[in-house]
């Protein structure tokens, strides 16, 4: 969740660990051969938490109108199953909510904030210029950002783990992106470089000199500026463990 929770999963359990502030989030993070799901913590206290794997089902009988993507070209799926490594957007991908949404309803800035995401996500507004109008509706203090942990643990999507063990199991490296304040300051070279995720913020990664290829999850968010422009498109995450059989 965007800069919000430090997780770690074997199996699904989740440790914080304290920062100086609650809302700096990293940009790559990798899942470690225990397939950690890294994310960031705010803590004052080694507490571990629960991360609650999600039950509702992802939206596989979804119609995307017009769009001809659901179903991947050749070319896409034999980029797709020789990935060196793939970044995971967090928000509405790995998991089901949106972190600082989430956070603002919990502080009791939620409708102002949310509507603030939908823009930034959507691609009709800039991801730093929606970012600062966020954070400037409501400024949680960490002992607020604790409670919040607590109380409301990140849900995962349904089909990330199993999808990830696969991955790795395929000696494809996996990250975590998240936008926020810090730059990213490991560069890593490969050849083929796969990002999911459900945001414009996400589409961006496909840029020259960024990913090779670019799938839409849209099983949490369907955004459909997005999904017009990805090189697949899908509503769950069997679809994209069953591309390997």
């Amino acid at each position: 969740m965007e800069g919000l929770v430090g997780s770690q999963m074997t199996p699904i359990t989740a440790h914080c660990k304290q920062l100086s502030s609650p809302f700096l989030p990293v940009f790559s993070t990798r899942f470690t051969k225990k397939f950690n799901l890294s994310l960031i913590g705010t803590s004052k206290s080694p507490k571990s938490l629960n991360l609650i794997a999600a039950s509702i089902q992802p939206l596989e009988d979804a119609k995307l109108g017009p769009f001809d993507n659901t179903l991947p070209s050749k070319e896409v799926l034999e980029l797709w199953r020789n990935a060196n490594a793939v970044c995971f957007d967090v928000d509405s991908t790995v998991c089901l909510d949106e972190g600082i949404d989430e956070l603002a309803e919990f502080c009791g800035a939620g409708k102002a904030v949310a509507e603030w995401t939908s823009r930034a996500m959507s691609g009709s507004v800039p991801f730093e210029e929606a970012l600062a109008a966020r954070l400037s509706l409501f400024n949680p203090s960490l002992s607020q950002v604790q409670d919040f942990l607590e109380k409301r643990p990140p849900r995962l999507s349904p089909g990330i783990e199993e999808l990830v063990k696969m991955l790795r199991a395929n000696n494809t490296t996996v990250y975590l992106i998240s936008g926020g304040f810090r730059q990213m300051i490991n560069a890593h070279g490969y050849k083929a470089l796969v990002m999911i995720g459900d945001g414009a913020t996400d589409l961006e990664a496909r840029k020259p000199g960024g990913a090779d290829l670019f799938i839409c999850y849209a099983g949490v968010q369907h955004r459909e500026a997005v999904a017009a422009k990805a090189d697949w498109v899908v509503f769950n995450f069997r679809d994209l463990i069953n591309s390997f059989e």
